[in-house]
C-alpha cells in the first residue's frame, strides 16, 4: 500500500470486524483494539503502548477521556480523547479481566503487544473479511472522517478534529478526511 492511504470503513465494515473478534481467541481484547482504532482514532503504536493509567480515574474506574501521553504518541502529540460509550463498555469489561495496571492490550502470554503485532492483527482480520486496501490505519481514518462530518453538530470546528487526531497541522487532518459524493450532490443542489 505504499503511497496510498488506508481505506475508511463503513458501519457494516466495523460491525463485521467486531463480529470477527467474537470468533477469535481473545474476543474482548480484540474488540477493544478495533474500538480504540475506530472510536478513538488511535494509531497501532498508541494502541500497543496504551496503559490503564491513561484510562482510569484515581478510584480505578474508566474515566471520561483517554489521557494519551506524549511519550506514546507520534511526534509527542499526546492528547485528551473523550471515550465513546461503546468503547467505554468494552473497556469496563476488559478492566474486570485485568489487574488494572500496565498495558491495556496484552498478548496471549500476558505481555504488552508490539506495534507490529497490532498492525499484523488488523492485516489478518481484513484479509479474513475480504476487505482490500484496509490497514491498521483504516480505523483512524474512519474516526477522523466521521468526526469531520459530524463536528458541526457538536458546535465544533475542524480544529477540534485536529486536536483529537493529534496532528500538528490542519492540512494533515484534511488529508485524512474522505469526501462524500452523496453530500457533494446535495450541496450542489442547494446552490
Amino acid at each position: 500500500m505504499a503511497g496510498k492511504q488506508a481505506k475508511t470503513l463503513s458501519d457494516v465494515h466495523v460491525s463485521a470486524l467486531r463480529d470477527y473478534c467474537l470468533k477469535s481467541r481473545n474476543p474482548l481484547r480484540n474488540q477493544v483494539v478495533v474500538l480504540l482504532s475506530a472510536k478513538a482514532g488511535l494509531r497501532a503504536g498508541e494502541i500497543a503502548k496504551l496503559t490503564w493509567e491513561m484510562l482510569l480515574t484515581p478510584t480505578g474506574q474508566v474515566g471520561a477521556a483517554i489521557e494519551l501521553q506524549n511519550s506514546i504518541a507520534k511526534k509527542g502529540g499526546g492528547r485528551l480523547i473523550p471515550i465513546n460509550p461503546t468503547l467505554r463498555k468494552a473497556l469496563e469489561k476488559l478492566l474486570k479481566e485485568s489487574s488494572g495496571t500496565g498495558p491495556v492490550i496484552l498478548s496471549e502470554r500476558g505481555h504488552r503487544m508490539t506495534d507490529m503485532s497490532i498492525v499484523n492483527w488488523f492485516a489478518i482480520a481484513y484479509r479474513a473479511l475480504g476487505l482490500s486496501g484496509c490497514s491498521s490505519h483504516s480505523g483512524r481514518r474512519t474516526f477522523i472522517t466521521r468526526a469531520a462530518r459530524m463536528v458541526h453538530k457538536a458546535g465544533g470546528s475542524l480544529r477540534d478534529v485536529q486536536l483529537l487526531a493529534g496532528h500538528r497541522s490542519i492540512q494533515t487532518t484534511q488529508r485524512y478526511i474522505d469526501g462524500d459524493s452523496e453530500a457533494q450532490r446535495k450541496l450542489v443542489s442547494l446552490l
